[in-house]
């Protein structure tokens, strides 16, 4: 499975890039606004951060087809590299989304609820559909179970589309998308910090801590190979 960053902060994405195994990053309107800065330097800045290969999903503000299209184009050339436009899923989106894939321009469909607006982005062309876990959640809807039959959906009917799923609140949400089979996770920078922190790790680091200085001091394993 996939990890993606669901931010546009610099120095938060600086930091993940440098510790995590992160594939790319994931932008919309909203996590744009938040930064209140000049959109096209942040989204090159973003691709400057992470480089080429990496992946950068990039949202459209357009509703009819033309213009998603042409929104599309310009906001590839102007990051370049492993580029995915974000369309939210609508019928004009959907026709966007089928235009855009006979371009060669890859597609995330964006703002999925349900198992059969996913099915019709894949196959209207999309690459990946981003279905919203904790909003589901929030509706009385289960998230994690619809990214399952969206993964399954998906299988069955021979469908290459890729499934991003979004909008987490904590670990467990993670954990239960990851058992789903689903490809990739966008999440922000914080929960990346939550993954990997438990409080029984800390202890057996500070025990591992204590019994080496013990014997050794504050020498490290470097300090005492180099005769230090």
């Amino acid at each position: 499975m996939m990890y993606i960053i669901d931010t546009a902060n610099l120095d938060d994405i600086k930091r993940c890039v440098e510790y995590y195994p992160v594939a790319g990053v994931t932008t919309n309107p909203t996590i744009i606004s938040k930064e209140n800065t000049d959109f096209l330097k942040l989204i090159k800045d973003i691709r400057a951060i992470i480089g080429p290969d990496m992946m950068l999903h990039v949202q459209v503000t357009a509703s009819k087809c033309e213009d998603i299209v042409k929104e599309a184009l310009l906001l590839k050339e102007a990051v370049g590299g492993n580029f995915y436009v974000k369309i939210p899923i609508s019928p004009e989106g959907l026709k966007a989304t089928s235009v855009l894939h006979n371009m060669g321009i890859k597609v995330t469909e964006t703002a999925i609820f349900t198992q059969q607006q996913a099915l019709i982005a894949g196959l209207a062309g999309a690459d990946f559909v981003a279905p919203y876990v904790n909003r589901l959640d929030n509706i009385v809807s289960d998230g994690v179970q619809v990214v399952a039959e969206i993964v399954e959906m998906f299988k069955k009917h021979d469908i290459k589309t890729k499934v991003l799923a979004a909008s987490f609140k904590t670990v467990e949400q993670i954990h239960k998308i990851a058992m789903s089979g689903c490809q990739s996770v966008t999440i922000n920078p914080a929960l990346f910090e939550t993954l990997t922190y438990h409080p029984m790790t800390q202890y057996a680091i500070d025990d591992f801590n204590a019994d080496w200085e013990s014997i050794y001091g504050k020498k490290s394993i470097a300090e005492i190979c180099e005769g230090k």
